[in-house]
């Protein structure tokens, strides 16, 4: 009789531990994400890279930029079931300088198929007023006004032959009231979904276009410094936000 219940108990725990080991190994396993931002230049979308003469098709103006940064936060991620992975403390400045960094990477996604990614372009209100802080938001990147509490959501600065001074330099922000810039974005995949598996790389690529700030501001010759939230650059960043697209992912 102990030999049989010997025996139950050991099948028992055989099956017990082959149905977790299953269960385990049918979860699909966590991955990372990469979101790269291109920059190119215009309606024909020609390359765009700093210290690169570049003539604004709109202005009719050469600039140099030597500059650009901007801030991409509160990513999520939409599962093909409908619910949202949010990637807790997401703040990050996509830098066009090669040295820099153009991605926005999350870490520890939950595996399985995605077909939207949703951001905000921008710093959220409650961490503009919350001061300085570390990371991303830390002011020691550059991007943090220090005469007026907030973050400079776009930063975009270089040479001009027809300013003033030879220069151009737009900082530009604000988070409260009518001329607040930041946005929230969403982007489908189309009917390709995002697979994440721990495995395959997993690469959600944007495009976005420096040229846009100026569509609808006057010329360089005009107007070539920023440097306070206003309704310039409420317009200069919607323009700019408005038409940064998904392109293409990566599996």
């Amino acid at each position: 009789m102990k030999f049989l219940n010997s025996i139950l108990i050991f099948s028992t725990f055989l099956f017990l531990t082959f149905t977790s080991c299953k269960k385990e190994d049918d979860q699909p396993k966590q991955g990372e994400v990469t979101i790269e931002f291109d920059h190119v230049w215009g309606s024909a979308e020609g390359e765009f890279s700093l210290n690169k003469e570049l003539t604004h098709p709109m202005l009719g103006e050469k600039m140099t930029f030597t500059l650009f940064k901007y801030y991409v936060s509160n990513v999520r991620l939409k599962a093909k079931d409908g619910s949202w992975y949010t990637m807790p403390e997401s703040y990050f400045i996509v830098d066009a300088d090669a040295s820099g960094s153009n991605k926005v990477v999350v870490p520890n996604v939950p595996g399985g198929e995605y077909t939207d990614v949703e951001m905000m372009f921008g710093v959220d209100s409650l961490r503009n007023a919350s001061g300085a802080q570390t990371g991303a938001l830390d002011p020691a990147k550059g991007m943090f006004w220090s005469w007026n509490s907030g973050y400079i959501m776009v930063k975009a600065e270089g040479t001009a032959p027809t300013s003033t001074d030879g220069t151009f330099a737009f900082h530009l922000g604000g988070f409260k009231g009518e001329n607040k810039v930041q946005t929230v974005k969403s982007y489908n995949f189309g009917t390709t979904a995002l697979v994440v598996d721990g495995e395959r790389e997993a690469e959600i690529h944007m495009l976005a276009n420096p040229a846009r700030l100026w569509h609808g501001a006057e010329k360089l010759a005009v107007k070539s410094k920023n440097h306070m939230p206003n309704a310039l650059a409420k317009s200069m960043t919607t323009n700019f936000y408005d038409v940064v697209r998904f392109d293409h992912i990566h599996n």
